[in-house]
């Protein structure tokens, strides 16, 4: 399945969501790398088997293996994170300065350029709902790319998202 494939199973009450998802496909603020990275963690982020297919078969051609391995990296440890740091925030307290002791070291080696994966990480972590690690990875992003690449990796996430959302209500009231 293909993006295309996908807006065609957005029901016609989301069709903003349809028209945002091939615009934001097409995107050029970003490298085609960056792009396709954000993409597909995203979709892995959003929990949709349906979105996670046909994202990764629109975008894994245009990832290096490692890149794409990358990508699906940022939203495997950005699901643990986002819920560590999260209650860390929430909470309050010492938490805060205790080591978090969980293994996370794709962060400082994650195979790509360490600014494409914390793009990645700020749009898994923008889904997921993680204000430190949003905070945190949306500094590093936009001192090096800017703040229009943060924009349209928040702009990518909250589409995908709502993508996600809206197929599962649909096939849940059988629209």
């Amino acid at each position: 399945m293909s993006i295309e494939a996908l807006k065609d199973r957005i029901p016609d009450y989301a069709k903003d969501l349809r028209l945002n998802l091939g615009s934001l496909a097409n995107d050029v603020t970003l490298t085609p790398q960056q792009l396709a990275g954000t993409f597909v963690a995203s979709a892995i982020a959003s929990r949709n088997d349906v979105v996670t297919k046909a994202v990764v078969a629109e975008f894994a051609d245009k990832l290096t293996p490692e890149a794409l391995n990358a990508a699906k990296s940022a939203a495997a440890i950005m699901g643990m994170n986002n819920i560590y740091y999260r209650f860390v925030h929430m909470a309050g307290g010492d938490y805060g300065k205790m080591p978090a002791q969980l293994r996370m070291s794709v962060i400082g080696r994650p195979s790509v350029e360490k600014t494409d994966f914390e793009l990645w990480s700020l749009a898994v972590s923008a889904i997921n709902g993680c204000g430190l690690c949003v905070t945190s990875h949306e500094k590093i992003v936009r001192e090096e790319l800017g703040a229009e690449a943060v924009q349209t990796a928040v702009r990518i996430a909250s589409t995908v998202h709502a993508v996600a959302v809206t197929l599962e209500a649909a096939a849940a009231l059988g629209d």
